[in-house]
Formats: structure tokens, sequence, C-alpha cells
């Protein structure tokens, strides 16, 4: 046993120095190629091999950052910040490549290869590897533009349906939803139906328990913007729902928005202070605490909402407070971040998550819930609070120059 573990740990330790492949002359141009620090797949550096994809923005030569925005097609924009750094400092370049929602996950990952070639471009020319790199243009001008026969609206729809189960159990949950969009760089309105519909059963000894939650659903909200700072809209908000014990609910909502760094900045930086208000109509199906089954209530609400993406990391957090007006006690705190945070050379900070303070529980049905009822979560239960989070550290470290890519073996 000690003569295995020997050769185990002696084979460690030495294979780095065995498994050293012979440097070929043809590889001295690496060390002439452009420093590059971003997140780049397999495929980038497959597609882009003669950059070096540095670990440490400190040592590069440029570094990008890419941000991606949905778009009124349905589909969305990837936006690359191109940074130059040392002697390329001073240099900046913006681009932005549209994913159409029928595009393919290999569509996509063209179409984004082929914008960062083009961006880097005026960065390897002042490289000795400029002399290798060929410009081609692929496709005439075309002289007409043909009309959207769409007036830029969007449909979609959409059916989901997963089961699973076994002799003591069963899972069944099916998922629809249809909407209608129309987005454009004035406005914004965006309509949508949907339904949740959940069935489990559990078999314990002789007693079959069954839990069923059933939710309909729909929206819609128009914005408009006034300048580059302020925009006003409203919202309608509709429902059905077992959980939430809401035979029908209806929610009207119109608000104002203003953004302290223009919106044109947004894939970048976007900072807004919001403000709604406005009244619900809510017929109950159980009759609740406050012995209510019908009643219209009037409330309103403030959010602060920052993303901000630089080198160091990003930042997406919001903190959102409302009440109903018939009585301020009834009111909600909540804070949401994601947030990713490079602290130094190869260790980055992560943590996503969400924490409420809940004291507007109006549906909430009166008398005490079930055993049953609180372990197949069927109906929404009295708190105070409510949270879910998730946090880590990622630190990596060895040779500042990863290009290789080797798929052999995986699984």
């Amino acid at each position: 046993m000690k003569k295995i573990l020997m050769f185990l740990v002696t084979s460690f330790l030495f294979f780095p120095v065995f498994s050293q492949e012979t440097v070929s002359t043809t590889d001295t141009l690496r060390k002439d190629a452009l420093n590059v620090f971003m997140t780049a797949s397999d495929y980038v550096k497959k597609e882009i091999p003669y950059i070096n994809y540095v670990r440490d923005r400190r040592v590069a030569d440029v570094y990008i950052i890419s941000t991606y925005e949905s778009a009124g097609s349905g589909g969305y924009i990837t936006t690359f910040f191109i940074v130059g750094q040392g002697k390329y400092k001073g240099m900046a370049d913006t681009l932005k490549c549209n994913i159409s929602p029928d595009d393919t996950d290999d569509t996509q990952r063209a179409k984004e290869v082929k914008a960062l070639k083009m961006g880097l471009m005026r960065y390897v020319a002042k490289t000795p590897l400029a002399q290798y790199m060929n410009i081609n243009f692929s496709e005439p001008l075309s002289e007409t533009v043909s009309t959207d026969k769409w007036n830029n609206w969007v449909y979609s729809a959409s059916m989901n349906a997963y089961s699973q189960g076994q002799k003591t159990f069963n899972y069944g949950y099916i998922y629809g939803y249809l909407s209608a969009n129309r987005i454009t760089e004035k406005s914004k309105f965006e309509s949508s139906l949907g339904m949740d519909f959940e069935k489990d059963t559990y078999k314990y000894e002789d007693t079959t328990y069954i839990s069923t939650i059933k939710n309909y659903y729909g929206e819609l909200s128009y914005v408009k913007s006034i300048n580059d700072h302020w925009s006003v809209g409203g919202e309608t908000y509709v429902q059905t729902s077992t959980y939430s014990n809401y035979d029908f609910s209806l929610r009207l909502a119109p608000g104002i928005e203003y953004d302290i760094f223009p919106y044109s900045e947004s894939t970048r930086r976007i900072f807004t202070v919001s403000y709604r208000a406005g009244v619900e109509i809510n017929n109950y199906t159980e009759e609740t605490t406050r012995q209510k089954f019908e009643e219209t209530v009037a409330f309103h609400s403030l959010t602060a909402s920052l993303k901000y993406i630089q080198k160091w990391g990003s930042i997406n957090t919001s903190l959102a407070w409302s009440n109903y007006l018939f009585d301020w006690s009834y009111n909600r705190l909540r804070l949401y971040t994601s947030t990713s945070l490079r602290i130094i050379k190869g260790l980055s900070f992560n943590i996503y998550g969400s924490a409420s303070l809940v004291h507007d529980q109006i549906s909430l049905p009166m008398g005490d819930a079930s055993l049953e009822d609180v372990l197949l979560r069927r109906k929404m239960q009295a708190t105070d609070y409510q949270y879910y989070t998730s946090f880590g550290f990622t630190y990596t470290f060895g040779s500042i120059y990863n290009n290789a890519v080797n798929p052999r073996f995986d699984y």
C-alpha cells in the first residue's frame, strides 16, 4: 500500500515535467500576439487563435466586457466593450451583435465571434501578426431596405409539460404562455397570458395525498419615453391563484421612472428610481384573516435599481418598498442582488439572492393550515420574511496563457 501511495505522489509531482511538449519554432509569434482579458468559450478560442487569452487583467493589452439585453424581436443584443490598456490606452470600441430568436446556438456563437474578430482587428493590426491577416467582403450591398410588415410586433407562444414518478410518488406540471410585444426606442408595449398547473400524488401506507395548484394570469404594460432620463407608463395585472387565495385579482398601476444615467448607457450602467401607485380589486377564495371575501385597496411602491458593469466585475441590485394605503403596517421591503466582484488576481466573489420583510399578506386565508397544506405547500402560509441566496468564491492560478483547447474525454 505504501509503495502504491509513493508511486501516485511521485507521478503527481513529476507528471508536469514529463508532459512538457516541445515548443515549435512556429510558436515564436505567440509572444508578439495581443494579450486579451475576457470570458471566452472553447469555441471562441478555437475560432480566434491569434491572440493570448490571459487571466490577469493587469497584463492584458485589451480587456473585453460583454453584456446582453433583450430585444423587441424576442431575441437579444450582445454588446462587446473593447478597451485598450498600456500602449493601447485611449483606444476603445463598442460593438453590437443582433441575435434573432430563430438563431440556433451555432448561429449565435458564429455571429458573436464574427463581431469579435472585426473589433479586434485594429488592435491586432499593431502587432507583427498583422502581416498574416486577410480581410474579405462576402456580400454586395443592397440599395433598398424591405418594409417590416409586422410593424415591430412580435408574438410568442409556448406550452411545456413535465412529469416524473415512482411507485409511491408522481408529479405533473404544465405551463403555457402567450405574448404580444412591440418594443421601439421610444415606447414599449408588452402583454402576456399564462397558466401553471401542478399536481402531486403521494402514497404512504394506505393513504394517498393529492396536492393541486392552479395559477392563471394576464399582464399588460406600456412605457413611453419622455427623454434620455425620464419615462412614464402603467401596468395591469390580473390573476387567479389557488395558492395565493385569489379567486380573482386585478391590479392597475401607473408610474414614472427616472434614470440618473442616460438610458443610452444602459448596457454598461443604469440607475433608476421609479414610483407606482394604483388599486387592487380582489375577490378571495376563502375568507381572509381580515375577515374579507372581497375588497378594493389602494397601494403604492418605490423602487431603486442599479446595474453596473465594469472591468472589476458587475453589480445588479434593487431595493423596493411597497405598502397598502388603508393601513401602512401592511408593507413589504425587498432587496435583490446579483453581484460578481474580482477581488485580486484570479480571485472573484459571487453572490445572488433576495431577502424580503413581509407584512402585506392581505390574501392570507383565515384559520390554521392543515398539516397536508404545510407539507405539500398547497396554500400560502403566514410569514414575516422570505429569502433565497447563493454565494461563493472562485480562485484560479497558474499560467496566464490559456489558449489551448482539448475536448478529449469530455462527458
